[in-house]
């Protein structure tokens, strides 16, 4: 019985042996291959807002653990790449032009500039990112970010989209979360003007830069792609949804009000549905519909199989449900923001595993950050008396960084 999911090729059995391949049996006159790929190691992910991005980063983190790969950290353990600001080669933790690209795996959020990029990770990295339909994406982004500037003074969706320039202000710091959020990420022009020309080349240039663009609405059917593009097993893909929210926080939009979106999110509308009709096309040309539906099934029956066995109830929990406190993700904005609990008892293995599974984004992040970068030991110096520090006159350099600094940190406190 073969495996199911895995590429073979079915050759003339004269054409025995051949190097680099596995040979199973078959009737005469065949003989069929197994095919042989080595797993992808070096990954950059364009993590986009509100976009199952911290799913796919759970998958990518344990990856990495598994396997001791290196991770390009944020500065100071931080949890973003000095987002909003395009993306710099120096916000790396450990960075150091003075050396080749060392980090196997560039996943938290940044403003793309492929540049910079390639100076953190070897030149043999997969890239990729996922997607999300603009109308559910500013949907989630309203209530998420609902303290930005361009949406804390609007009462619902619907008033800001009606006259969306009494909220929206490009020029504030914060205004990439109230239009074409997915562009920004990419690092274009949000506030662009729509042209044919303007967007052809916007998609060329994803296209010249990125290896493989997912679909969040298609999530199980992204894993597969994925697993197939890194050659990597289904164990390595399979997830529970982290970062997700409450059903309760979630508002059925009207068909005017999507039409509204989908103007206003103009460019990402133009990226979302291209890459869409790519996604199935690349599925057809690599995988097959019939095979695709035999590797979603076994991924999502692996899954079941995973709740069942970590899970206490029947999944995902409010937070105020969640009994182990490093296992609640945090909240912000008007988001509920679900986590899980773990069952009691399990042996160490299958409990290590399970917790890998349910840990939210931050956590995961700091204790690899951790891991990665130990904290030096204390030193067994004398005390000193303590001395009160001399008073300074804040100068006008110093001044002009801390404004720097918060225009940096503004609306992107998490």
């Amino acid at each position: 019985v073969l495996p199911a999911g895995i590429p073979y090729l079915l050759l003339p059995v004269h054409l025995l042996p051949v190097a680099g391949t596995v040979a199973v049996s078959w009737t005469a006159p065949y003989v069929l291959f197994q095919k042989v790929c080595k797993p992808k190691t070096n990954i950059v992910f364009l993590k986009v807002h509100k976009s199952a991005s911290s799913t796919v980063m759970n998958v990518l983190f344990r990856f990495g653990e598994m396997h001791n790969l290196t991770f390009a950290f944020p500065l100071r353990g931080g949890h973003q790449l000095f987002y909003p600001h395009h993306f710099m080669a120096k916000f790396v933790q450990g960075f150091s032009p003075r050396k080749p690209p060392q980090f196997n795996i560039l996943c938290h959020h940044m403003r793309f500039l492929r540049p910079e990029v390639q100076k953190v990770v070897p030149s043999t990295a997969v890239y990729f990112s996922i997607l999300r339909n603009p109308v559910q994406l500013m949907e989630s982004s309203f209530v998420y970010y609902k303290g930005t500037s361009a949406f804390s003074r609007a009462h619902s969706l619907e008033e800001f989209l009606s006259q969306p320039y009494r909220f929206y202000n490009p020029t504030a710091g914060d205004s990439h979360y109230a239009r074409n959020l997915m562009t920004f990420d990419f690092g274009f022009n949000p506030d662009a003007k729509v042209t044919a020309k303007r967007v052809n080349l916007m998609l060329k240039a994803i296209e010249a830069s990125f290896d493989l663009l997912l679909i969040s609405e298609y999530f199980d059917e992204s894993m597969v792609l994925l697993k197939e593009t890194l050659c990597w097993d289904l164990d390595s893909v399979v997830s529970f949804p982290l970062n997700s929210r409450d059903s309760s926080t979630r508002s059925p939009l009207s068909s005017t009000t999507a039409e509204k979106i989908k103007a206003w999110n103009r460019l990402d509308w133009e990226i979302y549905t291209h890459f869409n009709r790519t996604f199935w096309e690349r599925i057809e040309r690599d995988i097959g519909r019939e095979r695709m539906w035999r590797e979603v099934r076994a991924l999502r029956q692996r899954q079941a199989e995973l709740a069942r066995t970590c899970l206490q109830g029947t999944g995902s929990v409010g937070p105020k449900d969640i009994k182990d406190s490093s296992l609640r993700p945090l909240q912000y904005g008007n988001a509920r923001i679900l986590g899980y609990n773990i069952k009691q008892g399990l042996d160490e293995a299958t409990e290590h595993m399970c917790r890998r599974l349910v840990t939210p984004e931050l956590q995961y992040s700091t204790a690899l950050y951790k891991k990665q970068f130990p904290p030096n030991p204390p030193q067994n110096t004398p005390q000193r008396p303590l001395q009160k520090p001399p008073q300074l006159a804040p100068s006008l350099q110093g001044m002009q960084q801390g404004k720097a600094l918060r225009y940096r940190l503004e609306g992107t406190r998490h």
